[in-house]
């Protein structure tokens, strides 16, 4: 027999968007009770997790902690006050074995690159600047547009093409302008002969410095957790959401759940949903079926496998992440631990992640551990920065859904989902990343949840959460503080 419970707020997802929700709700007293029911059955924080073994720590993509919304920074130092260190934020590129500091100065180009080379690039931009593709729909016509096709083809298509699975040419220009709007090529080159100082607004992909965690992203959601239930919020881990139907008479859901841990079936009945799960698979799994369901199927997502590798010794580099731009890598990032924080490893250890973007249905994904550890252990080779006898041991991190694609459909086809579900229903709420079909940061994701609260707590429609954007300026036009330009760095595989 089913197991059954009755909940006022079923939050889906123990993420940043689905803790921030809980956390919020329960402030508000009126609101009734809280239960987050989140599929991991270890840990808190979903892709901005913290992972353990051992002594060592490991990320799940690198999460800075970043934001221009004093209402963000607040509400990260309730939730974990005196828990932050402050970092030096430090990315490189590795192109055709050199490495490029980002974001890239003309002199450095002009000696790494070759005279030749750089001039050939001088001039594809000013081509680009004179002939540019109108209405740019694709990444590579936006990329093309803002830095020259020789550019693109140097720093942005291999990469960005290792990271999706997919030829640039189908990848919505959406993609581009998110994660590299305000990045002015032209500012940056005559910024590096001093000819001319870069304005003063910060762009958010190039932030000199970031808070961190002492022990990892994983520390905040943590906090977040024991929070909630110190205020009598109910937290069930290893619990996966399968189906949602409505009762239209009572207006309350029936969520069947299955408990990972026993494979025990649960039914919850909630008079609210606020769910972060990902939307193909929340519209697939809603009765009565949505008109729009079957839109709800050119959604697709990116999967991600980090191989975090322990070292007898420190890196001797210093930056958070090197993207890797060599075909004959498998590799598309490393990622350096200890640079986010000393606390992420013993004392005079290293501790570094080897990231892999694949699909779950591809061959890759289908590796044993043992394998993908032997690849991790290969492309270290390749690299040269270790030997393999500074390794000590190595653990393989499979995460799922890391990143919603955007192709040419789908804002089209989250219109019609979103429009549909609002339309339809005054008491399902969906946040975050994945819940919105939105390549999100971190701190987008707990706003999505705050203005819905807002919106639940004044039985209001006023705070439009899909209007929240992700590049630097969200609800233009709006001058209030939670409506102010946010500018956190989540776990972009961008090479910005």
């Amino acid at each position: 027999m089913d197991e059954q419970m009755k909940v006022d707020n079923l939050i889906i997802g123990g993420g940043p968007a689905g803790l921030t929700a809980a956390y919020l709700l329960l402030k508000e007293k009126s609101l009734g009770g809280v239960e987050i029911i989140e599929s991991n059955e270890e840990y808190l924080g979903g892709i901005s997790r913290t992972e353990k073994k051992n002594e060592f720590r490991f990320d799940i993509g690198g999460h800075r902690f970043f934001s221009k919304s004093s209402k963000i920074n607040d509400l990260w130092d309730e939730i974990l006050p005196n828990g932050f260190i402050e970092r030096k934020r430090k990315s490189r590129i590795l192109f055709k074995q050199k490495f490029f500091n980002y974001p890239i100065s003309a002199s450095e180009a002009l000696i790494k690159l070759g005279f030749i080379e750089s001039v050939l690039c001088g001039l594809s931009f000013i081509k680009a600047k004179i002939f540019p593709v109108k209405k740019p729909k694709s990444f590579h016509d936006w990329v093309a547009n803002n830095f020259g096709e020789r550019l693109y083809l140097n720093f942005f298509k291999t990469y960005t093409e290792k990271v999706w699975g997919m030829s640039c040419d189908e990848i919505s220009a959406d993609w581009a302008a998110q994660r590299i709007k305000g990045l002015d090529l032209l500012k940056l080159v005559l910024d590096s002969f001093n000819f001319k100082k870069m304005n003063k607004t910060e762009i958010k992909t190039l932030i000199k410095t970031f808070k961190y965690p002492k022990f990892g992203p994983g520390m905040m959601w943590e906090s977040a957790g024991e929070k909630i239930k110190s205020m009598n919020g109910k937290i069930s881990m290893g619990i996966n959401a399968t189906s949602f139907y409505y009762n239209s008479e009572k207006k309350t859901w029936e969520v069947n759940c299955l408990n990972k841990k026993n494979n025990h079936q649960l039914k919850y009945t909630a008079k609210r949903i606020i769910c972060s799960a990902a939307m193909r698979d929340v519209v697939e799994n809603i009765y009565p079926p949505l008109k729009t369901k079957n839109e709800a199927k050119k959604l697709s997502y990116r999967d991600f496998i980090t191989v975090a590798v322990m070292m007898k010794k420190e890196p001797d580099f210093d930056d958070n992440w090197i993207y890797i731009h060599d075909k004959k890598i498998n590799a598309g990032r490393m990622q350096n631990y200890t640079s986010w924080s000393n606390y992420m490893a013993p004392e005079k250890c290293g501790c570094i992640g080897l990231e892999y973007f694949c699909n779950k249905n591809d061959q890759f994904w289908r590796h044993s551990n043992e394998e993908l550890k032997k690849i991790a252990f290969e492309d270290i080779k390749k690299l040269g920065i270790f030997d393999n006898d500074d390794i000590l041991d190595a653990f393989v991190i499979r995460q799922e859904k890391a990143y919603p694609v955007y192709d040419k459909d789908y804002k089209d086809v989250i219109s019609k989902l979103s429009n549909e579900i609002e339309e339809s229903y005054k008491n399902l709420f969906l946040v975050g990343r994945n819940g919105m079909h939105k390549y999100n940061n971190q701190d987008h994701a707990m706003m999505s949840s705050i203005l819905t609260v807002e919106n639940i707590k004044y039985n209001t429609k006023k705070n439009n959460i899909w209007n929240i954007n992700v590049d630097a300026e969200y609800l233009e036009g709006e001058t209030s503080d939670k409506n102010k330009a946010m500018g956190s760095v989540r776990d972009t595989p961008n090479q910005l």
